[in-house]
């Protein structure tokens, strides 16, 4: 969007702020009521073993994240508490590290699946875990996948398992994918506001509901190539695993109408049918079975540590000698100006990164690791010229895409000596908009009128007057300066002449898959290629990998060290969310991100069709 602060978002503001307060005060609250269980957790806790021939049990709970947000050190440990928490985030790097260590830990034997408690996460994350996951069965090991009901993704990681295990009440629910969108163009004509765009680009869609009543045919044809392009990845990966035809995963009405009355209605049934799973179990059917497999503890459970004690056992120890490192460096969430915290990313906080791997002696090369549907072209543009100072001063520079690098994710990552991408990163999106809102009809509709003088026009630029021609005509052409220099960035850090990088751009959105296609990627990878690449570019034959982040403060850290005790001896209804609890959450996190856009210039290089 490009226009300033408006009055209603100085209203958001605002009640953020307030909210923001009782929100840190409540957890104080909670902070010092949990003190006095410290000394008695100090001494309380059980050591962590693992019994030879246990399974390892990969019960990931949240969301599946290349970067975890900054949160106060309470909150952080009450989510550390609650595994099952929707917004608990797990790092993409500690699932793939822990998969990869059992598979030669010899007191591990099998892996145990169980994803119910597994929400948020892209398709592209979901194939790096998968790729570890055939890691550890090429290492002879099995694994078992079991749950109570299987949503899309949870099911594409079962996919993988040995034998899946569904309860005889439950389902398999393969959907697809899907775009749809609320338009407002009739409703804005009946409350008489008029809504002023300003783009470049067909497939620049994001400001349609304010055009239109429905999606234009340009967009449903970007939409629909993505999706299918996205679509077909998925269903050709786990129709390979289980061993059948992909379209006898996502069945129409008539087919799925057809196998439930071949299962006299039974959901379950039909998942066993159509080869979805292996076995209708109970949990105690799959305990006994497990016992059977690998023993039994003196709990009467099936001998197994979970990911996050075994987490905690093995997750490597600080260097204590610094040696020639590939710095890996994460650009996470909406690209924002400023110093912003971990989990996001600021024109400033990004650029000190940047800044602190050029001048560190140690790091020899920089994987770019973008998790981003763009944001700030400011700020965009700010971490970009870091990349190039840091290409200057002859330290390559690879960007490694994961679930979405579009609009400024991709501004970032352009200039980059080497770029990849998973087959089913959301990349491209190549465009800009504006868009301004005023209400001068609406309000002269009951009686209320905007009049008075200003010595240029620019002065007089408010919602509750009409935008001049001229004023129009200014905006349009700023827009277009912007794409211009958007599509000729990328022509040259590509190779490609401006006509063809317009092409391709455009706004529209494009899968890994067609991105390598088209040249805006060079290859199809993950973060592990995308390191080996960059110590290749800097000629290095010995080489470690340093993440480089902001450092939690001493006090941070001992606070959460303390706490992360204490809190096992909470009980269990203070560590669970309420659902007015996880409603908030979003509204609030919503919030946020809508307060937080404040380009100078009021122009944004942003995927709006990147999360869904």
């Amino acid at each position: 969007m490009s226009a300033k602060p408006s009055l209603i978002k100085r209203i958001f503001i605002y009640l953020w702020a307030v909210i923001n307060g009782i929100r840190k005060t409540v957890l104080n609250l909670i902070f010092f009521g949990i003190l006095f269980a410290i000394l008695i957790a100090m001494g309380g806790d059980e050591e962590i073993k693992i019994e030879n021939n246990s399974a390892l049990l990969l019960n990931i709970g949240g969301s599946i994240v290349d970067q975890k947000r900054h949160v106060d050190p309470v909150e952080a440990v009450l989510k550390q508490s609650n595994n099952a928490s929707t917004d608990h985030e797990v790092l993409l790097s500690d699932i793939v590290y822990v998969i990869r260590n059992a598979s030669s830990d010899q007191r591990i034997a099998n892996i145990v699946l169980d994803l119910s408690r597994l929400h948020r996460v892209g398709i592209s994350k979901l194939e790096t875990i998968g790729s570890a996951l055939e890691e550890f069965k090429a290492s002879g090991k099995k694994i078992y996948a079991v749950g109570n009901y299987y949503n899309q993704k949870q099911y594409y990681l079962a996919s993988f398992a040995d034998e899946i295990y569904l309860n005889p009440q439950g389902m398999v629910a393969i959907d697809g994918l899907s775009r749809y969108r609320q338009y407002f163009k009739s409703a804005l004509d009946k409350l008489k506001i008029n809504a002023h765009v300003f783009r470049v680009g067909t497939f620049k869609s994001a400001v349609e509901p304010f055009l239109r009543d429905d999606m234009s045919d340009a967009a449903k044809q970007a939409n629909s190539d993505l999706l299918s392009d996205i679509w077909q990845s998925y269903t050709d990966k786990v129709a390979q695993n289980r061993n059948i035809e992909t379209n006898k995963l996502a069945l129409n009405a008539d087919a799925y109408l057809a196998a439930l009355e071949k299962a006299d209605g039974d959901a379950a049934t039909v998942s066993l049918n159509m080869n979805w799973v292996d076995k209708l179990a109970t949990a105690e059917e799959f305990r006994l079975a497990m016992i059977e497999r690998v023993g039994q503890t003196k709990h009467n459970q099936y001998k197994h540590i979970d990911f996050y004690d075994y987490h905690t056992l093995v997750k490597p120890l600080p260097q204590i000698v610094p040696q020639d490192s590939v710095g890996i460096i994460v650009a996470k969430g909406t690209i924002l100006n400023g110093k912003q915290p971990a989990g996001d990313i600021g024109g400033e906080s990004t650029s000190a990164l940047l800044r602190k791997a050029r001048f560190d002696d140690k790091i020899k090369a920089v994987v770019l690791r973008v998790d981003s549907p763009g944001g700030s072209a400011f700020a965009s543009e700010q971490i970009r010229q870091e990349v190039l100072a840091l290409k200057a001063a002859g330290k390559p520079v690879v960007a490694s895409m994961s679930s979405m690098a579009a609009s400024g994710g991709y501004w970032i990552s352009a200039s980059a000596d080497y770029i990849y991408a998973k087959p089913t990163t959301l990349t491209g999106s190549i465009g800009i908009f504006g868009m301004i809102t005023t209400f001068e009809n609406s309000l002269a509709s009951l009686g209320i009128h905007t009049d008075g003088v200003a010595t240029s026009d620019w002065a007089g630029i408010r919602p509750s007057r009409a935008l001049t021609p001229q004023v129009k005509a200014v905006i349009q052409r700023h827009i277009e300066r912007g794409y211009h220099e958007f599509i000729s960035m990328v022509a040259s850090e590509r190779n490609m002449t401006i006509e063809q990088v317009d092409k391709i751009a455009q706004g529209r959105v494009w899968s890994g898959k067609k991105a390598l296609e088209i040249g805006l990627v060079d290859a199809l990878g993950d973060l592990d290629k995308a390191v080996a690449k960059a110590a290749e570019l800097a000629k290095m034959d010995k080489f470690d990998s340093k993440i480089i982040e902001k450092e939690l403060t001493p006090e941070e850290i001992f606070i959460q060290q303390m706490l992360a005790s204490a809190v096992s001896y909470l009980p269990e209804s203070v560590k669970q969310p309420s659902v007015l609890e996880r409603v908030l959450s979003h509204w609030t996190q919503t919030i946020e991100e809508f307060a937080a856009f404040d380009d100078p210039n009021g122009v944004y290089l942003y995927c709006d069709q990147c999360n869904f």
